[in-house]
């Protein structure tokens, strides 16, 4: 799979909270792109991962 443009190795029976874990993201400060579809939040848990992804992980910043 593909995060942010870059291979990565592909784990099965990952779910996005599993992505953001490694990471270290938290998932009130992100959004998820995968096959250039936004993921609802509330899917993330139930959200499976396949090896042909492509995913995008926008991290929120605050700043003033």
């Amino acid at each position: 799979m593909k995060v942010n443009g870059k291979d990565v190795e592909f784990k099965s029976n990952m779910n996005i909270i599993d992505l953001l874990n490694k990471y270290n993201l938290n998932k009130d400060r992100v959004v998820v792109e995968i096959n250039f579809n936004i993921i609802d939040e509330n899917e993330y848990e139930g959200y499976i991962i396949n090896k042909e992804d492509v995913i995008e992980i926008i991290n929120f910043v605050g700043g003033g």
